[in-house]
């Protein structure tokens, strides 16, 4: 039932200590009127609290001392009051809120320091249902090549020992009332760890008004957009200079930790301690690099068995007799011309291309699709398993289904309230209108685009083989195909590149306004937006080249054209070696750009923030405060870039792989740098980002399950009808078992009205009569690969899914642990209920 929403003036504060007395108030509103600032109730701990908690955020803002009286002084003076009124409201709230300035002849920077005393952790651990451990267990973290090699008998040289292993725990969510039960409570220093505070801290400042709340005057996020402050950002654990080198002692801190063992280059041979990782910067960051290192780690027989089957193919090329045919044929195959006022050419001068062709398309290709689209299916599989045990492990199995709770923007502007039916409580509610209507018209727009781009290149390399074609130079016009398709794939990836920078802004714009509930509902549906636009950005040239261009070409005297250029044709190789060359040329450059930004770029940025950083100097001896060396990293820009070039470079492993056997060994190359390039991000040149919880990957795992049906269609029809795989076999089927006049079979003669007119005869590559219609041969090998394309996806799906239900999406083992979870929380919780009875007469 819907209800309509009332609104709370601007004297509202964000938490009511009063209600902490009470259980039977919302666990949402966050809106309550204050009461007195000293009344807290929850249970005191056994263990005295510390005069001062540690700093658990930093808000920053600068001012210029130089201007004081310029024109935008009423823009200034809003900004303060803003401020003013915000940090007020903190204090309100229960925060201990300190300043620190430092500042020189020109610049002041202003450093808050936000502290969060025990009632007001407990109060929020309890709102926002966070989980604390009741009972810990031994760490049972494993692996399974470790476990396998252990079982060998193999010495595994993946393994090294981390110092200060965090423990695993039967938990459950936080209350208050039964602080008792939760397992280290007699200790206020210890009991919330950093990542947990930094979790209540954002949520406050998410929620926290600074003016009338139906204006959208409220949190953290808006203050950063109007420049009231310029960071907010907890913490890092230390600074990294005091590292010892080769350190293994207890005194090092979780950052200097995760710098010794896990983001340096030397350890790219090494396991990655995830739960370090999760410990420091909570789930979300852990599992992406979770998921990272296990499709890593799957890459790597992917990569083997690719390259024996490209070797496999160089050896064909010198012994395979159609090409030989075709290199020794010298002047007995005349060629058609390639354009209108192109000459006659002969096919032997093509012998290079026909070699390169070889390479990629042998009989080997067939089953390494075959292995691939089986690896693809097989990898989410046991992904599953690993995320629901990685999930179980650090507490965050029903976080997005039971914990996640409604976005502060989407709380404060939502004019209805309704009951949400898991929890039973009134939640806001945004009614659905329009507004995802008109970002998928957005969206089909951009797509546009990219077609108008892609036929803007189709019609460069068909004007480019041309010309080059008429060159007096007999190579560069053997080669004019190819010189037309390496420069277009080139044009093509800056085209790419520049247009991906562009919808990436504009989708987050259609996301925000769209206004979604929770954050990973917000999360998935920009990241739908923008795959679906990259997905026709980077694969629109491949899919072109691999399934359309040569197939509308016609014959000689009846040229289709577009645009009154003639179609593109495949050269003497055949569009698969054209496709590979694509593939390399954009994933490889992709990867190459993207690696080059990510060395690049954050030094060039760091190397700015800190020499033109308006960081006074005055006073702040040697070495700088924690705060201020923080301020000057780099934000966190999260993970989404990092997900998105992933799941592309997926797309390029498996969706054409029948084409490029190398793609996943220049994936796993690449991934090798890339796990050391983003934990060497995060822990020394990110200011540490808010620790975020999530149960799995997102809506990034169905994108990866669509990509792995698509890729399985993709090889089938790739095999079928870019490949002379199966030309080959009918011919040495009826014909000839060693292949001989092959070439001869694949290629057409010129009609004899096209022959007299040029007083020439000349062949092409088709299947084609004397007239230039379909011969029998075709319509036969269009049935052979039709059914082909059937036989190899019912196999593949079927056989996925066989191994879907062989392997269960959750181990038995976790299975057992959530049940005893369940059961220990509830007798813990149930045995406290009839304490609290008996205590209460």
């Amino acid at each position: 039932m819907l209800r309509r929403r009332a609104r709370e003036e601007d004297s509202a504060v964000l938490i009511d200590m009063a209600s902490l007395e009470s259980e039977n108030g919302s666990s949402y509103g966050s809106t309550a009127h204050a009461s007195e600032a000293g009344k807290q109730q929850v249970a005191p701990s056994r263990v005295g609290s510390p005069a001062k908690p540690p700093i658990d955020f930093v808000l920053v803002w600068e001012e210029d001392l130089r201007n004081q009286e310029s024109p935008t002084q009423d823009k200034t003076d809003t900004r303060e009051f803003w401020r003013e009124t915000f940090l007020e409201k903190l204090r309100l709230a229960g925060l201990h809120v300190d300043q620190h300035d430092v500042q020189d002849k020109a610049t002041a920077v202003h450093y808050i320091l936000l502290r969060a005393p025990w009632a007001v952790l407990c109060y929020y651990a309890e709102d926002l249902r966070l989980k604390l451990p009741l009972q810990e267990l031994p760490n049972q973290a494993s692996n399974w090549s470790a476990t396998l090699l252990e079982w060998l008998g193999i010495p595994n040289i993946l393994l090294e020992h981390v110092p200060d292993t965090p423990p695993e725990y039967y938990s459950c969510q936080f209350k208050a009332s039964k602080l008792q039960w939760f397992l280290g409570s007699d200790n206020q220093d210890t009991f919330f760890t950093s990542t947990k505070r930094h979790q209540i801290l954002f949520e406050i400042l998410a929620k926290t008004q600074y003016g009338h709340e139906k204006k959208g005057f409220f949190g953290i996020d808006q203050l950063l957009a109007e420049g009231v402050f310029s960071a907010a950002f907890p913490l890092h654990d230390g600074p990294l200079s005091a590292v010892p080198e080769n350190s293994q002692g207890p005194g090092l801190t979780q950052r200097q930790v995760l710098l010794q063992h896990w983001a340096r280059w030397g350890k790219w041979n090494k396991y990655q301690p995830l739960d370090h990782v999760r410990q420091y910067f909570g789930e979300k960051v852990a599992l992406y690099f979770a998921w990272l290192g296990f499709y890593t780690g799957w890459l790597l027989p992917a990569a083997v068995v690719g390259t024996v089957v490209f070797l496999v193919g160089c050896f064909l090329v010198f012994s395979d007799i159609p090409t030989q045919e075709l290199c020794h044929s010298s002047d007995g195959f005349d060629m058609c011309p390639l354009c209108a006022d192109c000459s006659f050419w002969l096919l032997s001068s093509a012998c290079t291309l026909a070699q390169a062709g070889r390479l990629f398309d042998h009989g080997g290709t067939v089953f390494f699709s075959l292995f691939m689209a089986l690896w693809a299916v097989l990898l989410l599989e046991y992904w599953k398993r690993k995320n629901a045990t990685l999930a179980y492990r650090w507490d965050c199995s029903d976080y997005e289904d039971i914990e996640e709770r409604p976005r502060p923007q989407f709380a404060a502007k939502a004019p209805l309230t309704a009951l949400n039916p898991i929890t039973g409580e009134d939640e806001p509610y945004f009614p659905e209108k329009s507004r995802m209507l008109a970002g998928s018209v957005v969206l089909l727009m951009m797509v546009a685009v990219v077609i108008m781009c892609l036929v803007s290149i189709i019609l460069y390399r068909a004007i480019m083989a041309v010309l080059v074609s008429k060159s007096d130079n007999a190579f560069l016009s053997a080669w004019a195909p190819r010189i037309a398709s390496l420069t277009g794939s080139v044009v093509n990836l800056v085209f790419i590149v520049i247009l991906s920078k562009v919808y990436v802004v504009l989708a987050q714009v259609l996301t925000k306004w769209e206004m979604h509930r929770t954050q990973t509902s917000f999360e998935d549906a920009f990241t739908l937006k923008v795959f679906i636009f990259q997905f026709v950005n980077f694969y629109a040239s491949p899919v072109y080249i691999a399934f359309f261009k040569g197939r509308f070409v016609g014959y000689p005297g009846n040229y289709h054209t577009l645009f009154g250029v003639r179609n593109e044709e495949c050269a003497a190789g055949g569009c698969l070696i054209e496709l590979a060359q694509e593939l390399l040329v954009i994933m490889v450059g992709k990867q190459i750009i993207n690696n080059v930004q990510e060395v690049l770029v954050p030094k060039m940025k760091g190397c700015w923030q800190k020499l033109y950083s308006r960081r006074g100097k005055a006073g702040t001896g040697a070495h700088p405060a924690p705060w201020e060396a923080d301020y000057e990293l780099l934000p966190c820009e999260g993970l989404f870039h990092e997900y998105l070039e992933m799941v592309l470079q997926f797309g390029f492993v498996t969706i054409f792989v029948a084409a490029c056997p190398l793609a996943p060994l220049f994936a796993l190359l690449n991934n090798w740098v890339e796990i050391r390039l983003d934990a060497r991000k995060f822990v020394c040149e990110y200011r540490r980002p808010v620790a975020e919880r999530a149960q799995d990957i997102g809506i990034w795992f169905h994108i990866l399950a669509g990509l792995t049906h698509l890729a399985v269609i993709s090889n089938a029809f790739l095999l079928a009808f870019s490949s002379d795989f199966l030309p080959r076999a009918y011919y040495r089927w009826t014909r000839a078992p060693d292949l001989r006049g092959f070439l001869n079979f694949t290629l057409a003669r010129a009609p004899p009205a096209f022959a007299a007119a040029h007083n020439r005869t000349c062949r092409y590559r088709a299947f084609r009569d004397d007239d230039g219609h379909y011969s029998q041969t075709y319509w036969t090998l269009l049935a052979i690969r039709l059914a082909f394309v059937i036989v190899f996806e019912h196999v593949v799906f079927s056989t996925g899914r066989l191994l879907d239900l062989l392997v269960p999406d959750i181990p038995e083992s976790v299975e057992i642990k959530v049940k005893r979870e369940y059961y220990l929380a509830k007798q813990a919780l149930a045995e406290n209920e009839v304490t609290l009875r008996v205590t209460g007469g």
